[in-house]
């Protein structure tokens, strides 16, 4: 197919087959002089002819346009302007596009609504049931009027102060309220890792949480406790069977839910806790009525629950059966302080208060509870009177026969 110039810098070629209108169609191109950058011996610019193609005039190129696009390379030859190929101008135009592109996909993301991002991707990635219902929950309380409208790089910590003020003139439980910005937090993250987000988390735990009064202040004397398990073995054998590992081993309700067959060596006496909340394993020694407990439960393989749910599977939370036996016989009757109350996490309390009125040393506990820390133990130092005393006994006796200061009464 042959070209022809049809004017100065411009070509054209035909299609064999294919018409534009009554006449071919023809393809426009354009030629020019380009600075290759060097010189000759001379010193003079080499140059070279650059030939570049447009389109057809099915297209919609026609010779007009053809010169006006070769006006505008050589003008910005002329001025030394960036663009001065097609190439060149194809390439800046192509980044242009996709730069706006990318600010127009950010800005969408960016106005992007908590609501839309709540409800659209983070509750379909909620994979724990219970989880999932008690967020929703928390979400269209608490959070979605004061910052469900609002996109995420609106929010700051002042709606949060809100969220928090709200809650607490409600009289919600620290505890609570702390749940519900750590989910503002937790969503914020995930918006992060889908880039939905780019910017700070406005939830500082430092500055807006609050600090939680949970530590259980009553514990079950054994006598209370025979009373529970007594009344709950009315209802299930399972639930007091739970109940009374917990009360005997300090496990926590997760750690027995957890428990498997492997778990148990009724040989040796001891159970083997792990994948625990404080991510530390640890061996628990059995009282002589867990072993009877062990001894007569139908056994299951190595790797099945203990006590498994419904559908097999780990149990979310203890049976009702444990909250109507303490209505039943009347434990929570006339208490108001939630600390107070007894709940199944009572009895790991228990377990671990009683070991330190009899003398057992905190570490100890600490481990068999398997804290993370010992200031998680201290909440029991309460419980150890007499063995401040003695301390202060065994000073005044290593005094000896060293003269003590007297002091006058003051009348």
């Amino acid at each position: 197919m042959k070209r022809k110039t049809v004017a100065p810098g411009v070509r054209i070629k035909e299609h064999p087959t294919r018409k534009h209108g009554v006449n071919k169609d023809v393809y426009f191109s354009i030629y020019y002089r380009i600075d290759t950058g060097e010189t000759n011996k001379a010193g003079r610019k080499i140059t070279v002819i650059k030939e570049e193609g447009l389109g057809w005039a099915t297209q919609k190129w026609t010779l007009q346009k053809a010169l006006a696009e070769l006006a505008r390379l050589k003008e910005a030859q002329r001025l030394g302007e960036k663009g001065q190929t097609l190439a060149e101008r194809r390439a800046i135009e192509q980044e242009r596009r996709a730069e706006e592109k990318k600010q127009a996909e950010e800005e969408r993301l960016n106005s992007m609504s908590f609501d839309t991002f709540f409800v659209e991707t983070y509750l379909p990635h909620c994979d724990r049931k219970k989880s999932r219902v008690r967020e929703e929950q928390l979400y269209n309380v608490w959070l979605k009027p004061v910052i469900g409208a609002l996109p995420f790089k609106q929010i700051s910590e002042i709606h949060l102060e809100r969220i928090k003020k709200n809650m607490l003139d409600v009289k919600r439980a620290e505890r609570t309220v702390n749940y519900a910005l750590a989910l503002v937090r937790q969503v914020f993250n995930f918006a992060k890792d889908q880039e939905i987000f780019t910017g700070k988390n406005p939830v500082n735990r430092k500055k807006l949480m609050l600090k939680e009064k949970n530590e259980r202040a009553r514990f079950l004397s054994h006598e209370e406790a025979n009373a529970l398990f007594a009344e709950i073995k009315k209802k299930s054998v399972d639930v007091y069977r739970m109940c009374l590992l917990s009360y005997h081993t300090g496990l926590r309700a997760s750690e027995v839910f957890t428990l498997t067959w492997s778990d148990v060596n009724e040989k040796n006496g001891l159970l083997f806790v792990k994948d625990t909340k404080s991510e530390y394993d640890r061996f628990v020694p059995m009282t002589s009525t867990i072993k009877q407990m062990f001894a007569t439960m139908k056994k299951g393989k190595g790797e099945e629950l203990v006590f498994p749910g419904r559908k097999g599977n780990v149990m979310a939370q203890i049976s009702k059966t444990f909250n109507k036996a303490v209505i039943a016989i009347k434990l929570n009757e006339g208490i108001t302080d939630r600390r107070k109350k007894i709940v199944f996490h009572s009895l790991r309390h228990s377990f671990a208060s009683h070991l330190v009125i009899n003398g057992v040393p905190l570490i100890t506990v600490g481990r068999m509870l398997g804290h993370r820390t010992t200031k998680m133990t201290e909440r029991y130092s309460h419980l150890l009177p007499k063995t401040f005393s003695d301390a202060v006994r065994v000073f005044e006796e290593s005094l000896g026969e060293i003269e003590q200061a007297t002091f006058k009464v003051v009348k």
